[in-house]
């Protein structure tokens, strides 16, 4: 991920369905994370959290909540930059206009990123992690 970062070239990652653990942490390096609307993104399982919180698996929808892993908390966070609309079930008709979709969310950030320098490339990452919000001590 440290060379990831340093990389002068856009990265754009997308959550398709489910973002977790090691690969959570790659996708965040991004200079852009796009996540489709029914998708989750988290470092860790509601049920792995709630072990480790709680020593109890079974607490998983409260940690599931607590964790704020769905697409709008955190784009409300400034974790993800942008939510692509989706049904919530899939049918193959509508599989065509969510591809649709993707591809035009992509060729419009790729637009965007276009516009910067090598340097300015990497320090538009940097500052996509200083404006992640949220945190607090607990």
């Amino acid at each position: 991920m440290f060379e990831m970062a340093k990389l002068k070239v856009p990265i754009i990652a997308i959550v398709i369905g489910e973002g977790s653990s090691g690969g959570a942490l790659a996708i965040g390096v991004a200079n852009k994370v796009l996540m489709m609307e029914n998708g989750v993104y988290s470092i860790l399982s509601p049920e792995g959290y709630s072990s480790i919180l709680w020593k109890d698996s079974s607490k998983f929808k409260e940690a599931a909540e607590k964790m704020r892993l769905t697409a709008k908390d955190l784009y409300d966070l400034k974790v993800i930059d942008k939510i692509i609309k989706e049904p919530l079930e899939v049918t193959e008709e509508d599989f065509d206009k969510i591809t649709k979709n993707i591809r035009k969310e992509i060729t419009s950030e790729i637009k965007a990123l276009k516009q910067l320098n090598e340097n300015e490339i990497v320090e538009n990452r940097y500052e996509k992690f200083r404006k992640i919000e949220g945190f607090k001590q607990i």
